[in-house]
């Protein structure tokens, strides 16, 4: 358990679908985590209004974005994640004043080490939802669903696979 509530086996989760939605095997699956006080809202805010979306990923929600370590995003792509995806809010909205400006600082450093790991910085996205977005949540989606279609499954994934 780390100090903002998630768990290894929070993050150890995505490698199944959850939520009852059909999903074929070879689709890509992406997690995708969510400031408890903006994102989450626009996620809450997208199927409210029934805005359609691909079922490929796994939402976990977190209280600040400012508290998503690398390690969180690596082990997403440890456990089987094709992509990942940090959404917070808005700058100068963030609940906890500042967490939105630490989270943009932490995911330039994110980035490199993605591409000196061979996963590929196009494999991570980060963005600013706020509660009202359901559509933009919607549309962050589907985005990198067809960013991630297009690149393939992830090559740790295949790594782990040929190692056992």
């Amino acid at each position: 358990m780390y100090i903002d509530g998630t768990s290894d086996s929070t993050i150890d989760s995505t490698s199944t679908n959850q939520g009852g939605n059909s999903m074929a095997e070879d689709d890509v699956k992406i997690v995708m985590f969510c400031c408890n006080w903006c994102s989450y809202g626009g996620a809450d805010t997208a199927g409210t209004a029934r805005m359609q979306y691909p079922p490929n990923v796994r939402v976990i929600r977190v209280m600040c974005s400012g508290r998503i370590e690398p390690q969180f995003i690596f082990k997403a792509f440890h456990e089987g994640a094709d992509g990942v995806i940090v959404a917070g809010c808005h700058h100068g909205d963030c609940h906890y004043d500042a967490g939105n400006y630490k989270l943009d600082r932490r995911m330039r450093l994110i980035y490199k080490l993605a591409d000196e790991m061979g996963i590929g910085r196009e494999r991570i996205h980060h963005d600013w939802i706020s509660a009202s977005e359901g559509e933009k949540f919607a549309n962050t989606i589907k985005m990198m669903v067809s960013r991630i279609q297009g690149l393939g499954k992830s090559p740790l994934k295949k790594q782990l696979t040929a190692e056992a």
